[in-house]
């Protein structure tokens, strides 16, 4: 019972590979060079973003629907790039060449950051940075998912989830020492993480193989696989007329609308709590710690049960802190309920979405296909910003809220219903019971 578990995609890997003496390792050495290049950019870019809400609405007076637009254009850039990530990747035939170029221009913008200090250049650095993330992030997943046998995906992103989850860890809190010793703290923050961004790249380069996201060789059985024809726009297209993949990027966009971004959640569990502005910083700890210690667990709880399961059980938890965030009384716990509830959101779904979708496309457009349903959500997830943002700006932050949670339980219905698991095309349906004699003589 997987995601939208309907007829798989003409050259799409259906059956498990062989479990023979010579099998490959459940996680590739390429699943953990990339885990290890994803867990040091995640320390520079989030040293970043723990400080960076309360930066520009405290610091440059930006409003909250203000930074609800910036948020919006930190993350839908990288949503309108990463197609043009994957198909590239798809097209030249070498993921790790773009993910670099991807990791290298976010890298390139960290210290400009150090000489911006109004809203208009800020805006336009992260754009830049985001530009790197949309690149890098459908060929970095390809590289996973092509490295990785069929039914160890989820183990195999729960695992990389993780070490990229370390970083996230890492990072509010290398941000949190820095401003505390620092006299030029924020500033501080954003050079140590340019010289952080530039390790990343470099191990990349040296630990990355560079034959890495090359098909896996088939079983002996298998007959030779013929010469791949080069990758088209108009077969990037066709890609969402699979069901499949047509289901898993409608749920990502309507989910997507209702979930409230991390910074936002952050700044409401301040004002809920009435936290000092100097421990902001740690919140992000809470939900990367939680994270960390559940990414693999789950991802090999979706390969075991079903991602369908895994995945709507994660928009659940994410509903029930919004619930706490509105209506719980003002509990010492409650930080870390909304902290722990996020983190356990994340572990269900951050991993789980990507590798349902790489079992739903041929592998020679892996990419692209992870790129479509990236793009899908992450474009509703900058809507979501814009509209809480103006939310928050118009009705206050209970309202906006209530409104997110109203929205996230009725999508997380269709998409309930939408991944609901069918019957193998051309099923018969099954014979009535025979009528008994004892019954009816």
């Amino acid at each position: 019972m997987y995601l939208a578990d309907r007829s798989a995609p003409a050259g799409a890997k259906t059956a498990p590979p062989d479990r023979g003496p010579g099998r490959a390792p459940v996680v590739a050495p390429t699943v953990l060079a990339l885990g290890t290049v994803s867990m040091i950019t995640d320390v520079s870019s989030e040293m970043v973003a723990a400080v960076l809400p309360l930066y520009l609405i405290a610091g440059l007076g930006l409003s909250p629907l203000g930074f609800g637009a910036l948020d919006g254009v930190y993350n839908g850039v990288s949503a309108l790039v990463q197609l043009t990530g994957g198909h590239l990747a798809d097209r030249v035939r070498n993921h790790k060449l773009v993910a670099g170029i991807g990791y290298g221009l976010s890298a390139l913008c960290k210290p400009l950051l150090l000489l911006a200090h109004s809203l208009g250049p800020i805006s336009v650095i992260l754009a830049l940075e985001r530009t790197g993330k949309g690149l890098r992030t459908a060929p970095r997943d390809a590289l996973i998912s092509l490295s990785t046998p069929d039914e160890a995906q989820g183990r195999a992103f729960g695992v990389h989830r993780a070490m990229d989850t370390t970083g996230a860890l890492l990072g509010p809190l290398a941000a949190f020492l820095i401003l505390g010793v620092a006299v030029d703290g924020y500033d501080a923050v954003f050079g140590v993480s340019a010289c952080v961004a530039v390790l990343g790249v470099v191990v990349l380069v040296l630990f990355v193989p560079s034959g890495a996201g090359e098909t896996p060789p088939r079983p002996a059985a298998a007959p030779p696989a013929a010469r791949p024809t080069p990758v088209r726009l108009r077969d990037a297209a066709a890609l969402l007329r699979l069901p499949r993949l047509r289901a898993l990027a409608l749920c990502a966009v309507l989910l997507g609308l209702t979930t409230v971004s991390d910074a936002f959640v952050y700044l409401l569990l301040q004002r809920r709590t009435g936290l000092d502005d100097q421990w902001f910083p740690l919140l992000p700890l809470g939900t990367a710690a939680v994270f960390l210690l559940l990414a693999v667990p789950a991802g090999a709880l979706a390969d075991r049960i079903g991602r369908r399961t895994v995945f709507l059980t994660g928009h659940a938890l994410l509903l029930a802190a919004y619930g706490l965030l509105l209506w719980a009384p003002a509990w010492p716990a409650l930080p870390y309920l909304v902290l722990a509830l996020h983190g356990m959101f994340y572990a269900a779904t951050d991993g789980v979405l990507p590798a349902a979708v790489a079992a739903t496309v041929p592998e020679s457009l892996r990419a692209t296909g992870l790129a479509v349903v990236g793009t899908g959500q992450a474009l509703a997830r900058f809507g979501c910003s814009l509209a809480f943002g103006g939310a928050w700006t118009l009705w206050g932050t209970g309202p906006a809220l209530a409104a997110a949670a109203a929205g996230l339980l009725c999508c997380a219905a269709v998409a309930g219903y939408v991944l609901r698991p069918l019957p193998p095309p051309g099923a018969a349906p099954a014979a009535p019971a025979p009528p008994d004699p004892a019954r009816h003589p």
